[in-house]
């Protein structure tokens, strides 16, 4: 069959359970894409064929004895931050260049377990840290629907690989925007769950109280399959929560549009870089649910200003804490002929870590210093406190609230934005990290120059269920999320 990489996660668990296909053609049809096609899109970091052939025949095994899970022997890509046992896992940087993880992460254990077979790791921006993509120490990664183009990020990789049709889902990471930014850089779906609802065991941290894994896929309904195998409590993770998981699939139409109350801050809408077909997409999107039956509501977010610099001051401060482990003494890159520990120690971090890596440490070492402690770190928690309580306090009237997930298309490559340029553009996302909320990305449809725009939903605490079921009725009556990048339709 030339057609598999067109199903959706549903109609791939009906072939393989009804023996229309076998998980090994499956798996065998995907590696055959990523050999012809990923050459150009560049998304993978490692392919692991032998590997993923092996899985696939487990599932297949499974499958024929009628005990296997519902995703059992269905492709996916992990983004190259989560551990996998005995595979490369580089967080895009030269410092892991040459780690192998001893131990998978919860994420990829649970996939596992499912009989979900991996494909291989995707590439990132270094240690999560940027928008784009191109902060990988094995160079860009191409937008699928305009290759001179990023594909966003840090999730760059998993979003590309999905649109490309290289995988039918992936995992990702979502630190400021991480998973909504790409996801509507390449037109896909992205979830983002509440801090907690996701074990972060076996992914290497860069701001551990605002990482947070989550599902990308074409659509709401592909994100909720995945999310049922990845959510839920993990004693191996402090800050896991042990809360009932829903059951995602279930619930897919289990929130009533009609009557929903949907937040809309005229601060988000004013925002000075808000590109005009940006703008009319998501207002479009809206007027849709409006049709639907929602129920539009003007609200205030009155600590929008001070998203980018509190965000820019606590995640740093954490990266600074937790990059310190890479000292070319345990694990990871190690220079050459050091003199004495302390060239060591020099060396190895400057050779080992990139530019905004570099930058970022900086900026968190000084905000963590004796003399700035105080007048920066401890000022920015209590900010984000406020944060969160303008929030709490938006979610007393309305059910959701609505945004872009970025004032902008996608970026050329190479496009050298400023620091601060990359970082105001994640004006609509750092909030929701910043207070430990879910938000979703759906594609809503596409800019003058043919590139996918996105509209974020923003819930509160442990609302997944709700986000994914909003979305999933918009996808009913929209087919923004079917559209597919020319590089997509190619066979292989």
């Amino acid at each position: 069959m030339t057609d598999l990489h067109r199903l959706s996660i549903r109609e791939l668990s009906e072939g393989l359970k009804t023996a229309q296909f076998s998980s090994r053609e499956l798996t065998e049809h995907y590696l055959k894409r990523i050999a012809q096609i990923d050459p150009k899109v560049k998304s993978y970091v490692t392919v692991t064929a032998e590997q993923a052939l092996a899985e696939a025949n487990a599932a297949d095994a499974a499958l024929k004895a009628g005990n296997a899970h519902a995703l059992a022997g269905i492709p996916l890509a992990h983004k190259d931050i989560f551990c996998t046992q005995g595979i490369k896992t580089t967080a895009g940087s030269k410092m892991l260049d040459n780690f192998i993880s001893p131990y998978d992460a919860t994420v990829v254990a649970k996939a596992k377990a499912a009989g979900l077979v991996t494909l291989g790791k995707v590439n990132m921006d270094e240690f999560a840290m940027g928008s784009t993509s191109e902060n990988s120490y094995v160079g860009a990664t191409s937008n699928p629907w305009a290759l001179d183009h990023v594909p966003g990020g840090s999730s760059g990789g998993s979003a590309a690989a999905v649109a490309a049709d290289l995988a039918p889902i992936a995992t990702g990471t979502d630190t400021g925007g991480s998973i909504r930014q790409p996801a509507s850089f390449c037109g896909l779906t992205g979830l983002k769950p509440t801090y907690g609802r996701v074990s972060r065991f076996g992914m290497i941290a860069y701001a551990s109280s605002l990482d947070q894994g989550g599902p990308m896929a074409r659509s709401a309904e592909d994100c909720a399959y995945l999310m049922n195998v990845i959510a839920g409590h993990d004693a191996k993770d402090s800050t896991s929560i042990n809360k009932e998981v829903d059951d995602y699939v279930a619930n897919l139409n289990g929130t009533a549009v009609k009557g929903l109350r949907i937040g809309i801050p005229k601060q988000y809408f004013n925002v000075t870089g808000l590109d005009a077909d940006v703008k009319a997409r998501v207002e479009e999107s809206l007027k849709k649910l409006e049709d639907m039956g929602a129920i539009l509501v003007e609200i205030d977010l009155n600590m929008t200003e001070a998203y980018v610099p509190t965000y820019y001051l606590i995640a740093p401060a954490e990266a600074s804490s937790n990059l310190s482990r890479f000292d070319g003494v345990r694990y990871g890159y190690r220079c050459e002929n050091p003199v004495d520990l302390m060239d060591l120690y020099k060396r190895s971090r400057s050779e080992g870590f990139g530019a905004e890596v570099q930058r970022r440490i900086l900026i968190g070492t000084y905000a963590l210093s004796a003399g700035y402690y105080d007048a920066y770190y401890v000022k920015a928690q209590k900010v984000r406190r406020l944060i969160q309580q303008d929030f709490l306090k938006a979610f007393e009237n309305v059910d959701v609230i609505a945004a872009p997930s970025a004032p902008t298309t996608a970026y050329k490559i190479g496009a050298n934005l400023s620091p601060t340029e990359m970082y105001l553009g994640d004006i609509y996302t750092l909030a929701v990290n910043l207070a430990g909320l879910p938000a979703i990305n759906a594609p809503v449809g596409f800019d003058k120059d043919s590139l996918p725009v996105g509209l974020q939903l923003i819930g509160n605490y442990w609302s997944e269920s709700q986000l994914l079921s909003i979305v999933h009725q918009y996808q009913q009556n929209t087919d923004w999320h079917t559209k597919r990048a020319a590089i997509a339709e190619e066979n292989a």
